[in-house]
């Protein structure tokens, strides 16, 4: 039997009520949700400035954070001092509360000419981590190591010669933005090496196998414009100056939304990427070290020593 108006209004009443009730109660997280952890205290990260002598600089703007690659006397080339600097302020900036983005950018003329070869020689042939293994501290610039990704947005700004290991760390960022004068390049194999920092599986995965393998293969260069057309870069600057505003304009786009909103946004795209990369991302310092130990890396390395060609056997 239909019940009448009246009757309706007067459930819809005590049901209101009731609800209004429930909402003045004090609820906990963890009534809510049993198992959220503990939240990890905030980690606050300092200036550095580039008048100290530091290879990775800091500079706090509000809620965003500019990091920036610090060797510009040879070229920005990433050693292994410089590589543990950046993987410990990746993971300040990720622990730091009052910080919602980061973009990271080079000093000088480039934004980064890739690995310092000389400088981390002594680490491969050792079989050594880039990264220590036991510290807990860093956040790997390749995202190889585990925890494999930042939780919050990483912007890069690129400018000049973005080769090789730099390219790389390039690919790891969430969103890049490139001078119109940027030169990228993934040569290794022009030089005995191989690219082991993710690019075999990222520039596969961002620009298509047919463009990844078109300039890993070759060791050919390519453009900003072309970049832009395979997908690898979001937005393309006039200049130096016009990059580093454009940045910082997405960053604080970013830092002004929601950051549990932002942090849950990255977690649940990272998840359609992840588990398909894994495998690949675990192989490659075992496929480089292997690589290391042969007549042609050795080969590659004496050749640009000494300003020559390279022959290549094959072992």
């Amino acid at each position: 039997m239909p019940t009448s108006p009246d009757i309706q209004r007067r459930d819809w009443l005590k049901a209101s009520a009731l609800l209004g009730g429930l909402a003045m109660l004090p609820v906990s997280a963890s009534a809510l949700s049993p198992n959220v952890p503990d939240k990890p205290a905030s980690l606050p990260l300092s200036d550095i400035s580039a008048s100290s002598g530091a290879t990775v600089t800091v500079e706090r703007r509000d809620a965003t954070v500019l990091i920036g690659i610090n060797r510009p006397h040879l070229q920005n080339r990433i050693d292994p001092s410089t590589y543990l600097a950046l993987a410990r302020v990746l993971y300040q900036y990720d622990h730091d509360d009052s910080l919602r983005a980061a973009v990271l950018f080079g000093h000088g003329e480039h934004f980064s000419r890739g690995i310092d070869v000389a400088a981390f020689a002594p680490v491969i042939a050792a079989g050594q981590p880039f990264l220590p293994a036991n510290d807990h501290s860093v956040q790997d610039p390749l995202e190889k190591a585990s925890p494999a990704r930042l939780s919050k947005p990483l912007i890069v700004a690129v400018h000049g010669d973005t080769w090789n290991m730099a390219h790389e760390i390039f690919l790891a960022a969430d969103i890049r933005v490139a001078a119109s004068n940027a030169n990228f390049g993934q040569d290794e194999n022009t030089h005995g090496r191989f690219p082991g920092g993710g690019s075999t599986v990222r520039f596969v995965r961002e620009a298509g196998w047919g463009n990844a393998m078109r300039y890993m293969l070759t060791g050919d260069h390519w453009s900003a414009a072309e970049a832009f057309r395979m997908g690898l870069v979001q937005t393309i600057a006039a200049n130096v100056d016009d990059t580093m505003r454009s940045a910082m304009a997405i960053a604080s786009k970013i830092a002004a939304c929601a950051p549990l909103g932002v942090r849950t946004t990255l977690e649940s795209a990272h998840l359609a990427i992840v588990p398909s990369e894994t495998p690949a991302l675990s192989q490659i310092d075992t496929q480089f070290g292997r690589l290391f130990h042969t007549r042609d890396f050795r080969e590659g390395k004496q050749a640009d020593e000494q300003g020559r060609k390279p022959v290549f056997k094959g072992y």
